[in-house]
């Protein structure tokens, strides 16, 4: 039964190497209600790639899902936008929020924090193409735009051209002198600063994202936005987001255990083997799914010590279970 609680209370952040659609699938096993969303996938991977269909492909069972689109060609995105809504995906997101080198040299991701009017066309374009609704993930700001005025600013007019949602990450991004990783820690958390958006924009859907680890903080936050992200916590402990669908969706069937999940990919490993991959381009994703119980240790080690043997398969958690 479908929940009437918009999918976006709680989702999971986009995050480059790590939320592919095995990691996602594994999600999606403990809840059946969380957005999802993809890596950020470039236009150009898109419209110039040879095999578009390994970025785009996913599994039926990862709906509610949003393709994370990069890009800063307006045309370009919206050609996207329509491709991956005929892919069969719920949501397109645009990216104004990735500090990496890459995307920098492209002048895309959180470089637009810069260039509200170019992001407004963005959105603009792309609503022209598609019945699905049309998201922004974005900073708080980046070093040399960076104050609550800016940021009302850029909100205000990807809002006039119709963006559906607000996705933000309670951070500036300082776009020289630190790593992506670094910009995900070191900017200090301005919570107060989305609360305040909310606040001014109180018909605009806004979820927070930053450094949020747990329940108790999701209800507290939940409490001043509409939807919360989760972003480094999910990948690792995935099993934070076992209550998930009670405690914010309402519903009422029990969840699977930790031993029911790996007896669910058991499955999953066996099929997608035959099409291609490695039994590690799985496991990597579920290592601490016992995070914070008793044996998390010894489950990573047994999974590390055998996943990259020749011939690893879905033996490995078989074996597991049977200990």
């Amino acid at each position: 039964m479908t929940s009437s609680v918009p999918s976006y209370r709680i989702s999971v952040a986009p995050m480059m190497d790590w939320t592919d659609r095995h990691f996602r699938f594994f999600i999606r096993l403990i809840s059946k209600q969380a957005l999802l969303y993809t890596e950020m996938v470039t236009t150009g991977a898109i419209l110039r790639g040879k095999d578009n269909h390994r970025y785009l492909d996913f599994s039926k069972e990862e709906h509610p899902i949003s393709l994370q689109l990069g890009g800063d060609s307006p045309v370009a995105l919206a050609e996207c936008s329509k491709i991956g809504e005929d892919y069969g995906y719920d949501e397109i997101n645009l990216n104004v929020g990735c500090p990496s080198d890459r995307v920098q040299s492209g002048s895309f991701g959180a470089c637009l924090m810069k260039e509200p009017n170019l992001v407004a066309e963005m959105v603009s374009a792309c609503k022209a193409k598609v019945k699905i609704p049309v998201t922004v993930k974005h900073r708080i700001g980046v070093n040399g735009k960076e104050s609550y005025e800016d940021l009302y600013h850029f909100v205000s007019k990807i809002k006039d051209a119709g963006v559906d949602h607000s996705i933000v990450h309670a951070r500036i991004a300082i776009l020289e002198g630190l790593s992506p990783k670094e910009n995900r820690t070191v900017p200090p958390l301005r919570y107060e600063d989305v609360y305040r958006l909310k606040e001014e924009f109180p018909d605009l859907p806004i979820t927070i994202n930053g450094g949020i680890k747990t329940h108790a903080e999701i209800k507290e936050h939940l409490t001043k936005v509409d939807g919360v992200m989760i972003g480094r916590a999910a990948y690792d402990n995935p099993f934070l987001f076992h209550a998930v669908d009670q405690l914010y969706f309402g519903a009422k069937e029990n969840p699977l255990s930790r031993e029911e999940v790996l007896r669910e990919l058991i499955s999953y490993i066996h099929s997608a083997l035959k099409k291609d991959g490695k039994v590690h381009h799985i496991l990597r994703h579920i290592l601490g799914l016992f995070h914070g119980e008793k044996g998390a240790r010894e489950f990573r080690k047994f999974l590390t010590d055998r996943m990259h043997t020749i011939g690893a398969n879905e033996s490995i958690l078989e074996d597991y279970l049977k200990r």
